[in-house]
């Protein structure tokens, strides 16, 4: 048995003060807990001249225990008409953003039902999308409308009525939307029908067919037109489908493929098959940078390599491809297919999103140019706060959970020090957890237990403390000791040293006491540390 993590009151943390809305946000209420969100079938009616929305959000649960009121979620500028249950108006009241309903008898557990929220208003535009989150109203080079969401941080339920909380999601949902007639909707999964309105707008119908976390579902509203092709991937014919628009059709025909086609390709090594096959693969421009929106990934880098044009690495290997293709695409196995019970854990989602484009750059130019790659993004870890989050207040950690979370994992599989084993738990996570939300805890003793090592104090300092472990080496008589300062008690952790020229041996060292390291020849001179490949800072 493992020693399972202490709570975040103990950590060395600034406290910040959260309000009862952030914890209505983002803790799991009663009124949350006691029920299950099956199926969602969302209906909603765009008016892009007046930035309007007008619809409805069918509900179907099954009750965890007995109930007779619930909590769901809508931003409170937007205005519920009315909730019905059994052909019956439901009593409701708001605080800030939740929403609770009142039924008029009790809900016993294991019972199913199901009840529909009728709303309308005007959804919050972003300001820089997808940073801010919100609706993205623009036009294309055309002059048509061009329209899309981006509501990770900031909720889903800021455009439609949910139970907003990562840790529930649908096994499958509908999702409708109108628009005006000449334009295309693409969402998430298939599409099953096109319906056009007396009204002049045109209906489309996209069926997921597999759990998906609130955010993720999205409209993108354009004048868009269609490609497809195939990839032959681990599970059969994976379908992939791309959106673009018109004057971008051919720079998509060629830029798509030779950034999609190697990526299934490395991404299914790793990782294991695309965890959304029945539902397939989507590209869609939008008019912002990108997002993981799962199985209709939103791509705005304009058709170029780096991150608009950039390598953030500066190592020189991040600009032979598409971040935001390689990146957002990664989502679909570490966001998507694992998706974190709170936000708080979002470094689930982004450290091994992350690392996985030093996996894609590894797949294509070879091992030390994935880790070139991943240590070169270390230039813009900034070490100020930890990576966890608050819980139950819908609050997640530094944004170092990017950059430095990567560089964690790359240091895990150093210690590790088997590919194979390594492949294994990469693998084996999106199998064990396949379609469902997580804890930190359970990622970490997953990992663990593969691994045939307690790594859960190395990932407790680099989680949840700012600092990472401190190598500590002085000369004591004709030896050479070595041991790491930490915020973790009694830390321990192998690290690679050696003397200037040799072979790298590994040496576990601890944080109570000093180590001598036994290297023939070994001074303070001649020593050296792998910290091309163990993210630490090495000192006296």
């Amino acid at each position: 048995m493992l020693i399972p993590f202490e709570g975040a009151a103990q950590l060395m943390v600034e406290k910040e003060t959260f309000s009862r809305a952030d914890s209505l946000r983002g803790g799991l209420t009663k009124w949350r807990s006691c029920y299950d969100v099956t199926y969602y079938h969302l209906d909603v009616k765009l008016d892009i001249g007046k930035r309007y929305l007008r619809g409805s959000n069918e509900f179907r649960f099954t009750a965890t225990e007995d109930f007779s009121r619930l909590q769901i979620d809508l931003f409170a500028n937007l205005t519920i008409e009315k909730i019905v249950y059994q052909d019956q108006s439901l009593r409701f009241n708001r605080e800030f953003n939740a929403v609770f309903i009142d039924f008029p008898e009790a809900i016993k557990k294991g019972a199913s039902g199901s009840f529909t929220v009728f709303y309308s208003g005007h959804p919050i535009v972003a300001k820089k999308a997808p940073w801010d989150g919100g609706f993205i109203f623009s036009t294309d080079p055309a002059g048509k409308p061009w329209v899309a969401t981006a509501v990770q941080g900031l909720g889903a339920s800021s455009w439609w009525p949910n139970k907003d909380h990562l840790a529930d999601e649908p096994d499958s949902m509908l999702i409708s939307i109108h628009v005006p007639r000449g334009l295309k909707n693409i969402s998430n999964g298939r599409l099953r029908k096109i319906t056009e309105d007396p009204d002049g707008y045109t209906r489309f119908d996209w069926f997921v067919g597999n759990p998906i976390n609130n955010y993720s579902v999205a409209m993108n509203v354009g004048d868009y037109v269609h490609f497809s092709d195939a990839y032959r991937g681990e599970k059969g014919p994976l379908t992939l489908d791309y959106w673009v628009l018109p004057a971008n059709l051919e720079k998509a025909k060629a830029h798509f493929p030779k950034n999609v086609n190697p990526m299934m390709k490395s991404f299914e090594y790793w990782f294991g098959p695309y965890p959304f096959y029945e539902d397939g693969y989507k590209l869609i421009e939008t008019p912002y940078l990108g997002m993981e929106h799962q199985s209709a990934v939103a791509y705005g880098n304009g058709y170029q390599n780096g991150y608009l044009g950039k390598d953030l690495s500066g190592s020189g290997w991040g600009n032979k491809w598409d971040f935001i293709i390689i990146h957002e695409t990664g989502h679909e196995w570490f966001g998507n297919n694992i998706t974190c019970k709170d936000i708080a854990d979002m470094w689930i989602h982004e450290s091994f999103t992350s690392y996985s484009e030093g996996l894609y750059v590894e797949s294509l130019f070879g091992k030390k140019a994935g880790q070139e790659y991943i240590a070169g993004t270390r230039t813009i870890i900034e070490n100020k706060s930890p990576i966890i989050g608050q819980y139950g207040v819908n609050k997640e950690g530094s944004g170092d959970m990017y950059s430095k979370g990567s560089n964690i994992l790359h240091t895990m599989r150093t210690i590790i020090n088997n590919d194979g084993k390594w492949r294994a738990i990469l693998r084996g996570l999106n199998k064990e957890f396949y379609h469902q939300t997580v804890t930190t805890e359970q990622v970490v003793k997953y990992m663990s237990d593969m691994a045939g090592m307690d790594l859960r104090p190395i990932f407790r300092q680099y989680l949840y403390f700012a600092n990472v472990p401190k190598l500590e080496v002085k000369a004591i008589g004709n030896s050479v000791v070595a041991r790491w300062k930490s915020d973790v008690k009694d830390f321990s952790m192998p690290v690679k040293i050696r003397r200037k020229g040799g072979e790298y041996r590994f040496v576990t060292l601890t944080s109570h006491a000093d180590v001598p390291l036994k290297i023939s020849g070994l001074t303070l001179q001649n020593i050296e540390v792998d910290t091309a490949n163990f993210y630490i800072e090495v000192g006296d």
